[in-house]
């Protein structure tokens, strides 16, 4: 782990760090199936995640907010939108930026693999219809 992003993750509720964790190891999972490599960095002091040809993943817990957590996606993207097209039962948004969990949900790993997935790859696929596929 970054010493950096572990310092943030050490600095969570006891809690939060084990779902945080979690999410961090769905997406390394995520990028190792893919075959990308993958940066673990800080962005706006939160955990985030890089690939090129992607869309930053960031994960986070807020202390506004502390039975809550969260994984957070370029807002400036229709990436939030395509999660609620194919999984809107699973999953719990806010606006256009993040996927929310409350302290004691069941994270749902299949559905949120696939958005990691998309949002890993996120430029990449946007390029797919030029390519005639």
């Amino acid at each position: 782990m970054n010493s950096s992003v572990e310092k943030v993750v050490n600095s969570y509720p006891e809690e939060i760090q084990d779902k945080i964790l979690q999410l961090r190891q769905l997406i390394f999972d995520v990028a190792k199936e893919l075959n990308l490599s993958l940066i673990e960095t800080l962005k706006w002091n939160e955990p985030s995640y890089l690939t090129d040809g992607g869309s930053t993943v960031r994960i986070a817990w807020k202390k506004a907010f502390p039975a809550q957590f969260g994984i957070y996606f370029n807002c400036k993207t229709s990436l939030i939108e395509t999660f609620k097209e194919i999984c809107p039962q699973k999953l719990s948004f806010e606006g256009n930026r993040a996927i929310i969990f409350e302290l004691d949900d069941e994270i749902p790993k299949q559905e949120l693999k696939t958005c990691i997935a998309l949002s890993l790859n996120y430029h990449a696929l946007k390029h797919l219809p030029l390519l005639g596929v």
